[in-house]
C-alpha cells in the first residue's frame, strides 16, 4: 500500500512539473517519502529549474530531501507544513527493513545546519520519527506568503 502512495504521489510530482513553467511554485501537500532516488532525480530538477518550493503539508522521510537540494532561500513553509525524519533503512527481497547507519550518517551531514541541528538535539536519526512543525519550523524556514 505504501508503494503504491509513493507512486501516485511520484507520477502526480512528474506531472505537476512537466506541465508548469519556469518560475513557479511546486507545492508540497502530502508525502510519505518512499525511495530515495527518485526523489532525489525530482528535487534535483526542481532545483535546476528555479522554482519556489511550498511545503504545505506532510513531507516525510526522502520528501526532506527537498531540504538538501533545494536552496533554502526559495523554500518556504505553511502552518500545514511538518517534516518528518528518520534514519535510513533498506529492505530486503523478503519485505525486512534493516539499518543504514553511514546512508544516515550522509543524509544528516546533507541537511542544512539548523535542521541537522533539531535533529541532533532531538536524539539524532534514529527508527522513530521525528516530526519537525509549527514554530520550530517556522523558526527555520519562512513562512509562506
Amino acid at each position: 500500500m505504501r508503494r503504491i502512495a509513493f507512486v501516485k504521489a511520484w507520477i502526480f510530482a512528474t506531472a505537476l512539473l512537466a506541465s508548469v513553467p519556469a518560475r513557479a511554485e511546486i507545492r508540497i501537500i502530502q508525502s510519505p517519502g518512499g525511495e530515495v532516488g527518485p526523489f532525489l532525480d525530482l528535487f534535483e530538477k526542481v532545483r535546476e529549474s528555479g522554482d519556489r518550493v511550498v511545503i504545505d503539508g506532510p513531507c516525510l522521510s526522502a520528501c526532506t530531501l527537498v531540504l538538501s537540494i533545494v536552496p533554502r532561500e526559495r523554500i518556504c513553509v505553511t502552518k500545514r507544513a511538518v517534516l518528518g525524519f528518520h534514519a535510513a533503512r533498506s529492505v530486503d527481497r523478503r519485505g525486512l527493513f534493516y539499518a543504514e547507519p553511514e546512508a544516515s550518517e550522509a543524509v544528516l551531514a546533507a541537511y542544512p545546519g539548523p535542521v541537522r541541528d533539531w535533529i541532533s538535539r532531538r536524539g539524532g536519526l534514529t527508527s522513530r520519527l521525528l516530526l519537525l512543525k509549527g514554530r520550530d519550523l517556522a523558526a527555520i524556514y519562512p513562512r509562506c506568503r
